[in-house]
């Protein structure tokens, strides 16, 4: 088999690094945010190499873009999967100058996760030169850093494929599960009242130190329960907070945010339910809103033929052969199909002021995909 090139994927990365797409959150995308010119740029990559492609906007000026490799036939559609946005640049000297040096490229989005595409697409031309029976499809997505809509717009109308790898950071290892998360919204209420009289009043800034403190102990409830085998405990965490009017005024309102890790098969409605006893328990007047962003956990059985293929893969190339779970959450439930996360590089790194990758990382990325391909079409070598 073709080894891969290292030089091409460190191009195309650099390339890919030089384009700034910052994730605009709730804005129109700006000069220097949203993913379009990175579409643009793996779009005519993946047409260079024959894929068939396609486009889709998941909002406006957000597209999500895809090719396919069509397979010889008689086998499963892998899905590599990965996001096109960053986050943002405050802090970095140089995010865009794609700077290599001692084996590893600098810039903002080298590992989380433009390594992982520059590799998807070395990938393809790999088994495009060697086939298998099953497609290979690229699917690249929008808004993975705040609201993953493309990955949501993927999963209702993208195209079809069996099984999903997305390529987040894991150093080469294999994760089988991750944590999902709802950000729950408090509006705490009081009585406002002038501050040298704050007796007639009723300060929502200590009815949401309450709610807070009523959060810690579901925190500390919640790791008392059994640990899931890979994830551990779900978790309650206030993350933030806001509110009062006036330096001269009991506060009469507070919006207080609470961070719910979850666990596989924790039910949407049971966790607004929770949310609600938390504020009784409390004491405090306050209201739920729809948590936002929301985002499921990820589980999918060591036995499971994607699972097995990945295991497998990784165990031929050095990389980690037993399942782990992934710190955060991903775009791989929302693909509504049985996925996985492998991809280069460490988590450690990704979002930092001076984010790299080290290269080697993705000709490892490149030998394991090929590898899950392979034997997912019933290829062992």
């Amino acid at each position: 088999m073709n080894p891969p090139d290292l030089a091409r994927m460190s191009a195309d990365l650099a390339a890919l690094v030089a384009i700034p797409s910052v994730n605009p959150y709730d804005t129109p995308p700006g000069p220097g945010e949203g993913e379009g010119e990175v579409a643009a740029f793996v779009l005519g990559a993946m047409a260079e190499i024959g894929l068939e492609t396609g486009r889709s906007e998941a909002a406006p000026g957000r597209p999500n873009v895809w090719g396919r490799l069509k397979g010889t036939g008689g086998g499963p559609a892998l899905m590599l999967a990965g996001h096109m946005d960053t986050v943002g640049v405050e802090g970095c000297k140089a995010p865009f100058a794609a700077e290599i040096r001692a084996g590893r490229l600098h810039g903002r989005g080298a590992v989380d996760m433009k390594g992982a595409l520059a590799a998807m697409l070395e990938t393809a031309r790999l088994l495009k030169a060697e086939p298998v029976a099953g497609d290979l499809l690229l699917m690249f997505v929008a808004d993975e850093e705040h609201l993953m809509i493309g990955s949501a717009h993927a999963g209702r109308a993208g195209p079809h494929a069996d099984f999903v790898v997305v390529g987040e950071p894991t150093g080469l290892a294999v994760a089988t599960a991750h944590k999902g998360q709802s950000v729950f919204p408090f509006e705490v209420r009081g009585v406002s009242a002038h501050s040298s009289r704050a007796e007639l009043g009723e300060n929502a800034i200590l009815a949401a130190a309450r709610l807070a403190l009523a959060v810690e102990a579901h925190d500390a409830a919640l790791r008392a329960r059994p640990p899931h085998p890979l994830l551990g405990h779900a978790r309650a965490t206030p993350v933030l907070v806001a509110g009062g009017e006036s330096h001269s005024a009991v506060p009469a309102h507070v919006r207080l945010q609470v961070d719910r890790r979850t666990l596989p098969g924790e039910a949407p409605e049971a966790l607004r339910a929770e949310m609600a006893a938390l504020a009784e328990t409390a004491g405090v007047r306050a209201d739920v809103g729809e948590p936002s962003p929301v985002s499921a956990a990820l589980e999918l059985s060591p036995g499971h033929p994607l699972a097995r293929a990945a295991l497998a893969a990784a165990a031929e190339i050095g990389a980690p052969a037993a399942p782990v779970a992934f710190p955060g959450g991903t775009d791989a439930p929302n693909f509504l199909r049985p996925a996985l996360v492998c991809g280069p590089g460490n988590l450690s790194e990704a979002h930092a002021a001076d984010e790299w990758i080290e290269l080697e990382q993705l000709t490892g990325a490149a030998r394991l995909w090929r590898g899950i391909a392979r034997r997912l079409s019933g290829e062992t070598t």
